[in-house]
């Protein structure tokens, strides 16, 4: 099920609501189990066999979290997290990356079977969440759940079950037990909600269908003005479209007293690559961060050992976007800049103009973006030498997908830039003003409403599109 579907929003969201809302604030356990219940459905919507996958995960993180404990011995601490992890892993690895290694190897034996598997949804993100709940407990960062169905709801709860962001239990632990949802909590996350829906089908969908349409030509024959057009275009939908999910989970999550942590951050204002992971998919930058990163020794034991286990990470972040090559190279590609920057440039392009600095990372994130949308590696480099100039340039309908979607490329645009942040501030100044304070108050929601009519008039016309981060 798809949060911007008809379905979503007009059947079992109400639905969810009303039985949730029906149940007293001070019987905690039945509305969790109601939440617990619906969240499991909401799963089965796109496959039942896959339910048991999450019930799995569950089930390790709840035991495996008891035995990691302090108050057990250091070997079964270490035994615990890693079953947990080998669990995890191996059915993450099984699922998601052993046809992508039968097919490397049957390129050299050619009668070595290739098992034909379907990635079940959200299994990077619920198996990263069950790790990170056991090595949490395991250094003493939380206590561990006593009750299982806490963390069995922590796994499987539907806002970011099966595209993030990446919650730690620390962040929602003692909301399991002790939340309280208010109307103004509600309000703020039905806005969110909205606000997030449009964003998904007003401007993701607009852009993805002239990424589409580009990246569909033959790359050999495209003109560098419009293969730069359609890697412009896959930069907002990407954007838009894995920020609208982040903002609709967690607007959805405030609606039930739960508050998730910010995913993005306006990462297309960033004036260097450094930057803009400090901005984008925040919560899987700082998975990697505290539990491949520090592990490994960070930065404590040298410069090369600090860039090896950066490669590790790049490698590995590359990698657990897509059972590719071409995400492969997307994430070293980041290791080299990310290293260059370190070692080589930093200083450098510090000293430089901001909109330099600006147009020097914005470039670079968006050529990194051809390796991601690109259906493998031949095609992505034969598209980015298109980029500059490098095909014959027979296909040069640049200015059709311009004037076309001028509306949604201006909006796009702006809406990459902290506008929003800008007038809520200027706002809160003037909340002395009876104006300003009732503008301040009723023009967030009154243009969610505004949105979300739009948002169902596009649904209805033009169809659903998924979500991209459903297929990690």
């Amino acid at each position: 099920m798809i949060f911007s579907s008809i379905s979503f929003l007009f059947f079992f969201l109400p639905a969810l609501l009303a039985v949730y809302f029906l149940v007293p604030r001070r019987w905690r356990g039945t509305r969790n189990t109601v939440l617990l219940l619906f969240s499991i459905a909401f799963y089965a919507w796109a496959g039942p066999r896959f339910v048991p996958l999450v019930l799995i995960s569950g089930i390790t993180s709840y035991l495996c979290g008891l035995y990691a404990s302090p108050a057990n011995t250091q070997r079964t601490r270490h035994l615990a997290v890693a079953i947990c992890c080998t669990i995890g892993l191996g059915l993450l690895g099984w699922f998601k990356y052993a046809g992508f290694f039968a097919e490397t190897v049957a390129q050299f034996a050619p009668d070595f079977p290739i098992p034909h598997i379907i990635l079940p949804i959200g299994i990077s993100f619920y198996t990263f969440q069950s790790i990170s709940y056991v090595v949490d407990i395991y250094r003493g960062h939380i206590e561990p759940q006593r009750n299982p169905l806490r963390v069995m709801l922590y796994i499987a709860l539907f806002p970011q079950l099966v595209a993030g962001p990446i919650v730690r239990y620390e962040t929602i632990g003692d909301a399991l037990e002790h939340r309280k949802e208010t109307v103004a909590d509600f309000s703020e996350g039905l806005t969110r909600l909205f606000f997030g829906l449009g964003k998904k089908l007003l401007i993701a969908g607009p852009m993805g269908r002239i990424a589409d349409a580009i990246f569909a030509y033959d790359p050999s024959l495209l003109s560098a003005p419009l293969a730069w057009t359609g890697a412009l275009a896959y930069a907002m939908q990407i954007y838009f479209d894995f920020s609208a999910y982040s903002d609709m989970a967690i607007g959805l999550g405030r609606m039930f007293g739960f508050r998730f942590l910010e995913n993005f951050n306006y990462p297309y204002i960033a004036r260097s690559i450094t930057e803009f992971w400090r901005r984008w998919h925040i919560s899987l930058s700082s998975w990697f961060r505290d539990y491949v990163y520090i592990p490994l020794g960070g930065s404590r034991k040298g410069p090369l050992r600090l860039v090896g286990n950066l490669f590790v990470v790049w490698l590995l972040t590359g990698f657990w976007h897509g059972a590719a090559w071409n995400f492969v190279v997307w994430g070293l590609w980041f290791f080299v800049l990310l290293m260059g920057e370190k070692f080589l440039w930093g200083k450098l392009l510090d000293r430089l103009p901001a909109v330099i600095r600006w147009v020097y990372a914005m470039a670079l994130v968006t050529l990194s973006w051809v390796f991601f949308r690109a259906p493998d590696l031949g095609h992505a480099m034969i598209y980015l030498s298109a980029m500059f100039g490098g095909s014959s340039g027979e296909f040069n309908h640049t200015l059709f997908y311009l004037l076309q979607f001028w509306p949604e490329w201006l909006i796009a645009c702006a809406a990459c830039f902290p506008i929003k942040l800008a007038l809520e501030k200027a706002l809160e100044a003037r909340r002395d003003s009876p104006t300003f304070a009732l503008i301040h108050t009723w023009a967030p929601k009154l243009l969610a409403l505004l949105l979300l009519a739009l948002a169902y008039t596009r649904l209805v016309t033009e169809g659903l599109r998924p979500f991209i981060y459903f297929q990690f």
